[in-house]
C-alpha cells in the first residue's frame, strides 16, 4: 500500500503529522528531553521508526544534533520542552548556528490560548530563538506544520547551514492536522560564473606568492581532494583553519599549519610573504582576518556562497558556486611553471613541524599537551575522530594535533562553547560506530557536560574521553597572565574523574606518568560495553612558555 494511503487511513494528530514529517526528511535519532507539553510529540515518536534518545541535559542533546549535523550533513534534531527547556537548548543551538552545523529544534509550548497572558513557564520561544536560527516559528494552526518542518529542515540544509526552530504548542499538537509531508526537493548544484573563474586564473597565475588559506566551507563542501589538487599542480601553500583541519593532510609537503590562536604565531610569516590569498571556503567567524591581513594584499574567494565582507576581507574576485568545481574550472587555465618555489612559506610549516617534535619529546610528568596529542596521534588511525572541547587543550589541539582526513578532528569555533565535545562524542560514535572516537577536554569543560555519560552508557555507546586536567579554567588563566601577569577566579577543586567515571559505570583511568598515557588509551579504546574515562594531568606552565617563546620570536 502507498504510504500516502497509509496516512490516509485515520486523521492524524498535528504531532504525528510532524513526525512523519520527520521521516520524510531522512531523521534517524531525536534527541532530547520529555516534558508534559510535548507528550503528544513524544508518543507519535514512540509508534514510529525514528529513535529518541533521552539526554540528561537539553543543552546535550542540542550539541549531539549539532555534530550529528556536521558529521552527516543531514540536519540533526533536538526536542525540548517550553521554559527551561528550551532555554538549556540555546547554548548548543548558538553553537549550531555560528559553527554552520544543520539542526533543527522543536520545543514544546503552551496552548495558543495562553500565549496572551503571564503563564506558567512561558517565553515567546520564537523571538528568543531568533537572533540565534536562520529561522524560528510557532506552528499555530494544524494544517501549516508540513511547510514550517520542510522549510526548517531547507533552510538548516541550505549552502551555509544552521540551526531553526519550530515551537509546537501543546493544544496544536493534539489536534487532528490535514496536512501531509512535502517532497524533500534535492537543491540543484550551483556553479561559478565563468568571467569569474577566468579573473581568478589571473590573479593566480601573475601572484608571486599565493597562499591557500582553507575554511569550514571547504569540508562542508567536500572539497579537499579538489583542495590538495590546486596545491600540488600550481604549488600554493595551504593554510587551514582550526575548523578546516584535515582538508590538507599534515603528510601533505603543501600543508603549512593552523591560523586562529591567539598569539603571533610562525604560520603569520607565511602571509607577511603572501600577495594573493585564496579563501576557500572561509568564513570570517572561524578566524578574524586582522589576525593574517598584515599588508596590502589580493584575495580570491572560492566557496558555495558569496563571502562576507569587511576591510580587511574585500575579495577582488569571488567564485561562488560549487567549490570542487571551481577549483577545477580554475586548474584549467592557471598556469605557475614560471614562477619560484614558495620555499619562504613552506620554512613555516617545516618551522611548525620542528617546534611541535620538540616539545612532543620530553617524558616529564605533569605531561606537556604537545607530548599529550603526540601520543593521542599515535593511537588514532587516519580516519578515527577526534572532539575537543574548549579551552587551552582547543589552542594546542588547533596549532598541532596532526590531521589527515577532514571531519576527523571536530572543533567549535565559531561559537566556541565548552561542554562540547562529551555529547559531541557521543552523536560521532552514532555516526560512526566503525571509528575510535575521543573526546579531549578539560576538567572545567568536562564537568559541565559529563552527565551525558550515563547517556552514552544506557544507549551503549563506547567512546574514550581524555580529561586534562589542572584545576583551573585553564585558556582565562592563560589570557590572564599575558595581559596581567597575574591571574584571578579561576581556580577550582575536582572529584576523583576515575572514581567518578565508574560511579557512572563507565571505565575509568587515572595516569600518573608520561609512559603511561599510550597503553592506557589502547585499554581503553578495547572497552566496548561502555565508555571510558582517562585522566592525565597536564603541565600547562607550557602556555606561557609558548607565548615567552612567540613573543620573543617576533621582538627582534
Amino acid at each position: 500500500m502507498a504510504a500516502g494511503s497509509e496516512l490516509e487511513k485515520h486523521q492524524m494528530s498535528t504531532a504525528e503529522v510532524l513526525v512523519e514529517c520527520l521521516k520524510a526528511e531522512g531523521v534517524k535519532i531525536v534527541f532530547g528531553i520529555p516534558g508534559e507539553e510535548n507528550l503528544d510529540l513524544m508518543f507519535a515518536l514512540k509508534h514510529s521508526d525514528i529513535r529518541f534518545i533521552p539526554t540528561r541535559h537539553e543543552q546535550g542533546a542540542a550539541f549531539m544534533a549539532d555534530v550529528y549535523g556536521r558529521l552527516t550533513g543531514h540536519a540533526g534534531v533536538c526536542l525540548a520542552t517550553l521554559g527551561p527547556g528550551a532555554t538549556n537548548l540555546v547554548t548548543g543551538v548558538a553553537d549550531a548556528f555560528l559553527d554552520g552545523a544543520p539542526l533543527v529544534a522543536i520545543t514544546g509550548q503552551v496552548s495558543s490560548e495562553l500565549m496572551q497572558f503571564t503563564s506558567h513557564q512561558y517565553l515567546d520561544l520564537s523571538a528568543m530563538f531568533s537572533p540565534i536560527t536562520k529561522r524560528s516559528k510557532v506552528v499555530m494552526r494544524p494544517d501549516t506544520v508540513a511547510e514550517i518542518c520542510r522549510l526548517a529542515f531547507k533552510y538548516a540544509e541550505a549552502p551555509k547551514p544552521g540551526a531553526t526552530h519550530i515551537d509546537l504548542p501543546k493544544n496544536v499538537a493534539h489536534m487532528p492536522s490535514p496536512a501531509r509531508p512535502l517532497r524533500k526537493q534535492t537543491p540543484p548544484a550551483l556553479y561559478a560564473d565563468p568571467a569569474s573563474v577566468i579573473e581568478a586564473a589571473r590573479l593566480i597565475s601573475e601572484a608571486k606568492n599565493p597562499l591557500i588559506l582553507v575554511g569550514a566551507g571547504a569540508v562542508r563542501g567536500n572539497a579537499s581532494e579538489a583542495v590538495r589538487s590546486m596545491a600540488e599542480r600550481l604549488h600554493i601553500p595551504v593554510a587551514q583553519t582550526m575548523m578546516g583541519k584535515g582538508v590538507i593532510p599534515t603528510d601533505s609537503p603543501w600543508r603549512l599549519g593552523v591560523v586562529g590562536i591567539p598569539q603571533h604565531d610562525y604560520i603569520i610569516d607565511a602571509f607577511d610573504e603572501a600577495d594573493l590569498v585564496i579563501g576557500v571556503g572561509y568564513d570570517l567567524i572561524e578566524c578574524a582576518p586582522t589576525k593574517w591581513h598584515t599588508h596590502p594584499m589580493k584575495i580570491v574567494n572560492i566557496a558555495g556562497l558569496p563571502a562576507d565582507v569587511n576591510q580587511y576581507y574585500e575579495p577582488n574576485v569571488e567564485v561562488t558556486g560549487d567549490i570542487s568545481d571551481s577549483i577545477y574550472q580554475i586548474l584549467r587555465t592557471a598556469r605557475r611553471d614560471d614562477k619560484p618555489e614558495p620555499t619562504a612559506m613552506l620554512e613555516v610549516g617545516r618551522r611548525l613541524r620542528e617546534d611541535f617534535d620538540e616539545l612532543a619529546a620530553s617524558d616529564a610528568y605533569p605531561m606537556k599537551p604537545a607530548r599529550i596529542l603526540k601520543d593521542v596521534r599515535s593511537v588514532m588511525g587516519r580516519f578515527d575522530i577526534l572532539v575537543s572541547d574548549v579551552g587551552a587543550h582547543k589552542i594546542w589541539i588547533g596549532r598541532d594535533y596532526p590531521c589527515y582526513e577532514p571531519r576527523t578532528c571536530l572543533i567549535s569555533n565559531g561559537f566556541a562553547s565548552m561542554g562540547f565535545s562529551v555529547p559531541g562524542a557521543i552523536a560521532a560514535k552514532l555516526v560512526h560506530p566503525e571509528c575510535r572516537v575521543l573526546a579531549v577536554t578539560g576538567d572545567g569543560g568536562f564537568m559541565m557536560n559529563s552527565q551525558e555519560l550515563e547517556t552514552a552508557v544506557r544507549e551503549h555507546v563506547p567512546f574514550v574521553t581524555l580529561i586534562w586536567e589542572d584545576e583551573h579554567y585553564g585558556l582565562i588563566k592563560w589570557k590572564e597572565e599575558e595581559q596581567f601577569n597575574d591571574t584571578f577566579g579561576v581556580g577550582f577543586t575536582n572529584p576523583d574523574f576515575k572514581a567518578y567515571a565508574e560511579a557512572m559505570h563507565c571505565h575509568g583511568y587515572e595516569v600518573t606518568s608520561a609512559d603511561e598515557l599510550v597503553p592506557t588509551l589502547e585499554a581503553a579504546f578495547a572497552n566496548e560495553d561502555a565508555p571510558s574515562v582517562v585522566v592525565v594531568k597536564v603541565d600547562y606552565s607550557e602556555n606561557m612558555a609558548l607565548t615567552e617563546r612567540l613573543r620573543e620570536a617576533y621582538s627582534k
